[in-house]
């Protein structure tokens, strides 16, 4: 006579009908997570679709996000996250589009990179990196004074960073301070730098929390960054940004690549063809 142990079958049967119905949920969960639409109005883009919405802070206050999707998303949902000037020269960001990235936008103007800004970028990374799955390392983009954010909210942030793109990045305020007398006229255009940081001039002489001091963490973290910048720059000064940064953070261990227009001036950004900065960021995903 033949026994057949039919429990025992049952009970590895249903264990694994149990286990594929919790795969499955997981996979819809993640995906439903993943393909949530965007909030707010839509509109266009450079033929993309654009989304506006708003996030609230830690106050209650409401910040202006946006979102501009790609045709199709690229494998680990990667995303360009643009630090102020919209649009201006968006060819890097309209390359990447078109390599299956989102491009972000998060309003942090005349916040040049304080502590309410970085909690801006907080809020909006929580939301994009939970609710709608996006990669967990951002390349992060800035231009001129957004440098002061994308660096600032990096070096709070290195393991969320996948690689830096400055482009004629300001780098701190000492450059700009330097020597300045009280009564200065040149003062009146860094005042709101200054009252941004709660910096009176004697403390934005000796201020040490700008990049330029305090990226070496990001070097440790192995962050590629790659500035584009003129060496006749005269709002931004190659020698006491770029060129003083990047010996820096090479000595600091870190790898960075600096593109130098020759003769050129802070405009205009970028390059007609952004393939090098777009290479250069795909190699970091």
């Amino acid at each position: 006579m033949t026994i057949h142990h039919r429990g025992r079958s049952n009970t590895r049967c249903g264990w694994s009908v149990l286990l594929g119905i919790t795969l499955l949920f997981v996979l819809s969960t993640t995906a439903s997570a993943a393909d949530a639409p965007f909030p707010g109005k839509k509109t266009a883009w450079n033929g993309f679709d654009q989304y506006d919405f708003p996030l609230k802070d830690a106050r209650g206050n409401d910040i202006a996000c946006r979102v501009v999707t790609p045709k199709k998303v690229a494998k680990g949902r990667p995303w360009i996250w643009r630090a102020r000037f919209w649009a201006h020269e968006p060819q890097t960001d309209i390359a990447l589009l078109k390599k299956g990235f989102h491009l972000v936008y998060c309003d942090v103007a005349n916040l040049w990179g304080n502590r309410q800004a970085i909690a801006r970028w907080d809020t909006c990374y929580s939301h994009l990196t939970r609710k709608h799955r996006f990669s967990k390392r951002p390349a992060l983009e800035g231009m001129s004074r957004g440098g002061l954010m994308i660096y600032h909210w990096a070096i709070q942030h290195p393991g969320q960073v996948s690689c830096i793109y400055g482009d004629a990045p300001a780098m701190g305020i000492r450059p700009y301070v330097k020597g300045r007398k009280p009564g200065s006229p040149d003062l009146k255009k860094l005042q709101a730098w200054m009252t941004a940081h709660d910096l009176s001039l004697e403390k934005a002489q000796a201020y040490q929390h700008d990049a330029m001091d305090t990226a070496r963490v990001l070097a440790r973290a192995k962050v590629p960054v790659i500035h584009v910048c003129g060496d006749a720059d005269e709002s931004v000064p190659f020698k006491e940004h770029t060129a003083e940064f990047a010996r820096r953070y090479r000595k600091w261990g870190g790898t960075i690549k600096v593109i130098v227009k020759k003769g050129g001036k802070h405009h205009p950004h970028s390059l007609k063809d952004p393939t090098p900065i777009v290479d250069f960021i795909l190699a970091a995903q």
